[in-house]
């Protein structure tokens, strides 16, 4: 039985993780929303990961599919959470008893089938239970669809005819075996057969009802004739055990996928109660296909920012319609990192079904999601930071596709100015041309004012936007990149201007509490 919730007509199966998981996940800082989302919950974690980062590929029905499950699910958050514990129930029924060590003889499988499928039923009429209670409160075709698919495939009658058929493979009146003669009078075609007759318990107990024919009894010593008639009996056996078998891991199989994609929701719902009690907006995003270029929201957020302090981050508007390169610049401590990684977590959000942290989400999909950042040096000194930039970047480029999203932050600054500029615009022409849609984020002036000075209509400007006094903003506008690096801010936080008698400001070494990179703090 398919579970559906995840995609219309097929199960999630889980993939391998994609080549750059842990560059994901340290440049867009995936582990603390992942966290939030599994909320302390080993499961859970791994199942949201698998889910998110294998979404990749979807298209634009599927993403709307999930929507619309997702909508449900936060409008019946405890039944949701409720229907999850029932598939969890049902996983942990395999671990339960002690057949394990037995399962590969006929009669041991045929006990831990018997055992399991016995739990998994019960488990089942609790799973119809609340199917036949809640369908009329979904309106998502996969909770729809897989609430009368339990209800069609699980009704009582067929429970209890499940039942009565594991009461006979118990086989409490012994087992009756046909065979054949073959060659060399050695036994063939062993075929369990069904007993003609049933004793009651009052029966049994006292020996009556005794059929006629003839018997053979073995002596109570008789080792070699009981081991016969035990490998006649695991002979007569064999198929159906087997047949059980197959029948206790399919509904175990079943139970097992209604956790793993009922646990992507679940995780939803966490992080969804998470943001709201932080009073952070969220929105479901318009996916629009892969070959178009859409990029258009507003008050996008990072979502692993917002989760890990207290005030209420700063979110920022964009549109740009028909780009495929955005640049980036600004003065440090901007909100530029910030702002891409908001880019990279909207992107995996949307195309995984989720929300996203913004008031407004629109997008095309992407068949790959790849990040270049700064990293620090090699402590193995086998190689410069430069070295290790092209490296990465050969990687990446390894992995890249049409209508890939690529996302760098300050790469190739690890050189001269001059060099650095001209193997970035070598790199993103080439990108370019490939189909490739890029935000980059960069200090270089020479490789940002060398796009802006031959106005490409596929290139947009963005600048960290920057008072007069040095106060930041944190919003990111549309704008021309800026020759400045913004020296004197660093000076200023370095050194504090201090009043002096004659009404003249003179420069004094901050002293105290270490606060920033520069390791000085402000004057006690």
């Amino acid at each position: 039985m398919k579970v559906c919730l995840l995609h219309p007509e097929n199960n999630f199966v889980t993939p391998p993780l994609p080549w750059n998981e842990r560059a994901l996940a340290q440049d867009l800082g995936l582990d603390t929303v992942f966290g939030v989302m599994a909320n302390r919950d080993k499961f859970l974690f791994s199942a949201i990961r698998d889910v998110v980062l294998a979404s990749l590929t979807t298209d634009v029905d599927t993403i709307l599919y999930r929507q619309s499950v997702l909508k449900d699910c936060l409008k019946h958050p405890d039944i949701v959470r409720e229907l999850y514990a029932i598939a969890v129930k049902g996983v942990e029924c395999e671990n339960k008893g002690y057949w394990a060590f037995f399962g590969k003889y006929p009669t041991g499988l045929l006990n831990r089938s018997l055992e399991l499928i016995n739990m998994l039923v019960d488990v089942l009429r609790k799973l119809r239970h609340l199917a036949e209670k809640q369908t009329q409160g979904f309106d998502s075709d996969g909770f729809r669809n897989l609430f009368a698919r339990l209800k069609r495939e699980l009704t009582e009658e067929y429970l209890h005819d499940v039942q009565n058929h594991l009461k006979d493979l118990r086989f409490v009146d012994g087992t009756l075996i046909s065979a054949k003669l073959g060659e060399g009078n050695r036994g063939t075609d062993y075929t369990l057969q069904k007993s003609p007759v049933k004793r009651t318990r009052f029966q049994r107990l006292f020996g009556l009802d005794k059929q006629p024919g003839f018997t053979f009894r073995l002596h109570p010593r008789d080792q070699r004739g009981a081991k016969a008639l035990g490998e006649y009996n695991e002979k007569g056996i064999t198929q159906t055990a087997t047949v059980l078998g197959q029948s206790a891991d399919y509904i175990l199989s079943f139970f097992k996928t209604l956790r793993t994609e009922l646990a992507f929701y679940v995780g939803c719902l966490n992080l969804h109660q998470a943001l709201t009690e932080k009073k952070e907006p969220v929105c479901f995003p318009i996916p629009v296909k892969a070959d178009e270029r859409e990029h258009t929201f507003s008050e996008l957020y990072d979502v692993g920012l917002a989760l890990s302090v207290s005030p209420k981050v700063i979110g920022n508007d964009f549109k740009a319609e028909h780009k495929e390169l955005v640049i980036i610049t600004g003065a440090n401590g901007g909100g530029k990192s910030t702002f891409l990684r908001s880019i990279g977590l909207g992107q995996l959000m949307m195309q995984s079904g989720m929300f996203v942290g913004a008031t407004s989400f629109t997008a095309n999909i992407c068949p790959n999601l790849l990040t270049h950042y700064r990293r620090e040096e090699d402590e193995t000194m086998r190689s410069g930071k430069f070295d290790e930039e092209l490296q990465r970047m050969s990687e990446v480029v390894d992995h890249l596709s049409p209508n890939s999203l690529l996302l760098f932050n300050e790469s190739f600054a690890a050189t001269n100015e001059r060099e650095g500029s001209e193997i970035a615009r070598q790199i993103v022409c080439a990108l370019l041309e490939r189909k490739i849609k890029l935000f980059f984020v960069s200090h270089q002036y020479t490789f940002t004012s060398g796009f802006h000075g031959k106005e490409w209509d596929n290139v947009t400007f963005l600048r960290a936007e920057r008072k007069q006094d040095g106060t930041r903003t944190f919003k990111l506008v549309q704008a021309e990149p800026l020759r400045t690096s913004y020296g004197e801010d660093l000076y200023n936080r370095i050194f504090e201007i201090k009043p002096a008698p004659d009404g003249t400001t003179e420069p004094e070494l901050a002293v105290g509490t270490s606060s920033g990179s520069s390791g000085f703090g402000k004057r006690e």
